[in-house]
């Protein structure tokens, strides 16, 4: 009787740990991405991280001369365990949707056919794969855009991709994850302050919060400021033991092992 008690009560302590360190052995994991493969995020964001040891995820449009003009670089970056995610080839958006009159024609989502989305996101993957010889990818949505017409042009490429990330500011726990829309928090000149307030309550939720950059330091029209991305960075340095800091496709692979 005494071993049956012993067993339950562990097992209770082991399901109660569980329960509030589900994001691989901690309270709660953080992605950070960094879109449109800029130069900053080379000069300044990959320092940063680097110093911290952690990893993250860039998001590459494969024309972008941020990634054509600096190769190796990107190469370099992704030997030290930082992931190239595929962010398209041109970075079509949707122009028909209001505020987009910037979206140049030839670039317009909504006048792309659901073949051509298809081929340019996997190009986009062969040139990846031919800079870090890794076929495991995740992909960001430009623009947070996901369809052409009414298809979901991600149905098609899940074979393909490990993730798609999204722009909807939400944070969800490991079992609410759609991971072909992962949620982001898009950073526009956002404080330090308000950043490590959102970690904060993805520790006291047990969720994934997603960060997504485009500017640090410049370079971009959504930007966050080097003493800002610095002071959330160096929060989550601080708090390492309870805040899982990962690119998202260690993610999203760590949330397809808990589904098998």
């Amino acid at each position: 009787m005494n071993s049956i008690r012993l067993l339950c009560l562990f097992l209770g302590v082991s399901l109660a740990s569980f329960a509030q360190q589900p994001w691989n052995g901690k309270k709660c994991a953080v992605v950070l991405t960094y879109d449109d493969a800029l130069n900053v995020h080379l000069n300044n964001a990959i320092p940063a991280l680097d110093s911290a040891g952690f990893k993250g995820t860039f998001y590459i449009s494969g024309s972008f001369p941020g990634f054509t003009q600096r190769l190796q670089d990107w190469r370099k970056a992704a030997q030290r365990g930082h992931e190239l995610g595929n962010h398209t080839l041109f970075h079509p958006c949707d122009a028909s949707l209001p505020g987009r009159q910037w979206v140049n024609p030839e670039n317009d989502l909504s006048k792309y056919t659901l073949k051509r989305i298809t081929e340019e996101i996997k190009v986009t993957n062969v040139l990846l794969e031919a800079i870090d010889g890794k076929k495991s990818r995740t992909f960001a949505y430009t623009c947070g855009d996901a369809k052409v017409g009414t298809q979901f042009f991600m149905d098609g490429l899940k074979g393909e991709l490990m993730a798609a990330r999204g722009v909807r500011g939400e944070m969800h726990p490991v079992d609410q994850i759609d991971l072909y829309y992962t949620d982001g928090y898009i950073v526009n000149n956002d404080s330090g302050e308000k950043m490590t307030s959102l970690v904060k309550k993805a520790m006291q939720t047990n969720t994934l919060l997603i960060f997504v950059f485009h500017g640090v330091g410049g370079e971009h029209s959504l930007d966050v400021s080097l003493a800002a991305h610095r002071e959330l960075v160096h929060f989550l340095k601080q708090h390492e033991k309870d805040i899982w800091v990962a690119p998202l496709v260690d993610v999203a692979d760590f949330l397809k092992q808990q589904k098998r």
